[in-house]
């Protein structure tokens, strides 16, 4: 259910038909201002541009399944790095379980609205605009790299699989949380060549009205 968001920043709700939806993570729940539409964003000059698409925009399975996972963590002294934010489900998740939290996108709207979600949740955290294709210098290594359905055009195998490379620390943990993409099984061939062990055990079903939807978690850790 969603209906009309309250305490949406000035310049969000200038640029946005902007609605409250709650967000139900196992037993956990988070209030997610988001745009009512996806589609009324679709961009011919974007996508034009560099194919870009809205899907920062939803709230998809993936991310639900992945913020349920981290709500199982404990997270209090680590530092984490999420890829494609969206509007913050996942960064919600993990700031509750007490992870310093980064939030990055290749959309600066989808950082906007991630802010938001997360200080009106009353959490502060740090947005970073990534471009996989040219990570800055400056980027640090996080404890944990997370990311939730990325893996839906060929390409971005590789470049997820050298993003968590760049961003992830010695000993650190990635999770990346897909429901089946095409470019899913490259990416673990990316990864592994990468010198990561691969862990696709962990499913979770995510009902979505009638449907349930199977997400794999893959666990990642240098070898």
């Amino acid at each position: 259910m969603s209906g009309p968001a309250t305490g949406v920043p000035r310049d969000l709700a200038a640029r946005f038909d902007v609605v409250d939806g709650v967000v139900r993570l196992g037993d956990t729940t988070f209030d997610v201002m988001r745009p009512r539409s996806a589609e009324d964003l679709i961009s011919e000059d974007d996508f034009a541009r560099d194919e870009r698409l809205p899907y920062w925009a939803d709230v998809w399975p993936s991310s639900i399944a992945l913020g349920e996972r981290l709500l199982q963590e404990h997270g209090a002294g680590c530092s984490l790095l999420e890829l494609g934010c969206g509007v913050g489900v996942v960064a919600l998740a993990a700031a509750r379980a007490g992870f310093d939290v980064t939030v990055s996108d290749y959309y600066d709207d989808a950082l906007a609205f991630a802010r938001a979600n997360l200080a009106r949740a009353g959490h502060d955290v740090v947005a970073r605009h990534l471009d996989w294709r040219a990570l800055p210098d400056d980027l640090p290594t996080y404890d944990v790299v997370v990311a939730s359905d990325v893996l839906y055009e060929r390409p971005y195998a590789e470049l997820v699989a050298a993003v968590l490379d760049r961003a992830l620390a010695p000993r650190g943990i990635a999770l990346v949380a897909d429901p089946g993409r095409l470019a899913a099984p490259a990416f673990v061939e990316a990864a592994q060549a990468r010198g990561f062990r691969v862990d696709g055990s962990y499913v979770r079903p995510v009902p979505i009205g009638e449907i349930v939807q199977r997400i794999r978690i893959y666990t990642l850790q240098r070898r």
